[in-house]
C-alpha cells in the first residue's frame, strides 16, 4: 500500500493548500474521500461527540481515539491527519501515542500544549503547560516516529491564555524542536492570521470553525498567506446533526416515514455508496474459484 505519510509530505510540498474536512467516524471519512478531498482530519471534537455523545473537554480516552483512528485509516486511501490532544500525558506518553497512531496508519499527528483535562480550541477555560514541557513533548514525538515521513503538527493554545505574542514565541520554539507543521489555534483577527505565517517561518495549519474565534477565509487566500493545511473539523458533524435532527422532527410530527424520505438517500444509493456492489462481486469471485 502506498505510504500515506509520504503522500502527505508530497501534498505539503505542493502548489495548493491541503483541504481536510473533519471525520468523526469511518463513514464520514469515506464520504470526505468520495467528495475528492486529498486528506481527512480526524477531529477529537467530533469523535467525542460520536463515541461518547459528550463535549470535547478531555473526556475521550487515548484508546478510544486510537480505535477511531484505526477505523478511519482502514477504510480510506487518502492521508489521515489525527488529533492526538496533548499526547495523553508526559513526554513518555507522547512516545506511545505517536507509535500507536503510526501503527494504525495515521500520516499526520497533531499534539497540543494544553493541560489535562483539555478543552476544544475555541472554548473558554483553557490552560497550557510550560513552553519547555511542550518542547520536550515535540522532541519525544520526533524521536518516537518510526517513519521519518510521519508529519508532526504542534499546536499552541497560548493565545487564549497568555496572548498572541506568547503564542508566536511558542510556535517558533516548537518549530525549532522539530515540528513539521505549526498550528496557532484560535487566532482572533485577520491581522494575526497574516502575521503568524510571516513570523513563524514554517508551514502552518489553519482551523476553519463556523462561529469560532478565527475569521473564516478561502482556501486560496490561506495558501497565499503561507498556510499549507486548512482543516474544517466540525462542518461535516454539524451538517449531519442538522440533517438527522430535521428528519427526526418530521418523523415525530407526522408519525409517517414517507415525508422523511426527501431528507434521505435511498436504499440502493446508500448500498452503492458504501461499496456493497464491490463486495458482492468479490464474494462471487471467491465462490467461483477452484
Amino acid at each position: 500500500m502506498y505510504n500515506n505519510a509520504k503522500k502527505l509530505r508530497e501534498l505539503l510540498a505542493g502548489n495548493r493548500i491541503i483541504m481536510a474536512p473533519g471525520a468523526y467516524d469511518a463513514w464520514s471519512a469515506r464520504l470526505i474521500e468520495k467528495a475528492g478531498f486529498p486528506a481527512v482530519y480526524m477531529t477529537g471534537y467530533g469523535v467525542s461527540a460520536s463515541v461518547l455523545g459528550r463535549p470535547d473537554i478531555g473526556l475521550i480516552s487515548f484508546q478510544e481515539m486510537v480505535t477511531a483512528a484505526r477505523n478511519i485509516c482502514s477504510c480510506t486511501a487518502v492521508p489521515v491527519i489525527a488529533d492526538a490532544d496533548n499526547g495523553y500525558g508526559s513526554a513518555l506518553n507522547v512516545v506511545r501515542t505517536v507509535r500507536e497512531y503510526e501503527t494504525v496508519g495515521v500520516a499526520g499527528i497533531q499534539l497540543e500544549d494544553q493541560v489535562m483535562p483539555k478543552r476544544c480550541g475555541h472554548m473558554e477555560g483553557k490552560q497550557i503547560i510550560p513552553k519547555e514541557d511542550m518542547v520536550a513533548k515535540i522532541r519525544a514525538a520526533v524521536y518516537a516516529r518510526r517513519d521519518p515521513d510521519t508529519v508532526i503538527i504542534a499546536r499552541t493554545d497560548a493565545i487564549a491564555v497568555n496572548g498572541y505574542e506568547d503564542a508566536i514565541d511558542r510556535a517558533i520554539a516548537y518549530k525549532e524542536a522539530g515540528a513539521d507543521v505549526i498550528f496557532v489555534e484560535a487566532m482572533q483577527t485577520a491581522e494575526q492570521v497574516q502575521s503568524a505565517s510571516e513570523r513563524v517561518g514554517a508551514p502552518l495549519m489553519a482551523n476553519m470553525v463556523e462561529h469560532g474565534k478565527t475569521p473564516l477565509d478561502t482556501a486560496d487566500r490561506l495558501f497565499e498567506m503561507g498556510f499549507h493545511i486548512a482543516i474544517y473539523p466540525v462542518a461535516p458533524l454539524y451538517a449531519a446533526t442538522k440533517a438527522v435532527s430535521t428528519m427526526l422532527n418530521v418523523l415525530k410530527e407526522k408519525e409517517d416515514l414517507i415525508p422523511c424520505m426527501e431528507y434521505e438517500v435511498d436504499f440502493p444509493t446508500f448500498n452503492h455508496m458504501i461499496g456493497l456492489d464491490e463486495l458482492r462481486a468479490l464474494e462471487k469471485d471467491f465462490s467461483m474459484q477452484k
